[in-house]
């Protein structure tokens, strides 16, 4: 099982609207992967290692796919549209990470 992660790094001040991205960006691109999508989940930072740290992350999503070559088809011809989305819940630059999911005990 293929990730397709995004990370959003966290700095003091940022923007980062969690309901729009829960409720309207990940549907969104969810919609437009199709069934490239096998699913797909949200996460919001909270805390860092270190009693009182800043979370080293805002939000973060994983979108899981039986390959990434699927995943990569799936995305191009809707990349332009999510990514012009990121402006109307947040003002962080993503971090893109793909992982082959190795163990999975969800």
């Amino acid at each position: 099982m293929i990730k397709f992660n995004v990370l959003y790094p966290y700095s003091e001040g940022m923007r980062f609207d969690h309901a729009y991205y829960r409720d309207k960006h990940m549907p969104m691109v969810a919609a437009l992967l199709g069934e490239a999508c096998r699913g797909y989940t949200v996460d919001r930072g909270l805390a860092g290692g270190a009693p009182g740290a800043p979370p080293p992350f805002a939000a973060a999503c994983s979108v899981f796919a039986d390959s990434a070559e699927q995943l990569q088809a799936a995305l191009a011809p809707h990349a332009a549209e999510i990514m012009g989305d990121i402006s109307n819940y947040t003002d962080a630059k993503p971090v893109i990470w793909i992982s082959d999911a190795v163990v999975d005990r969800a």
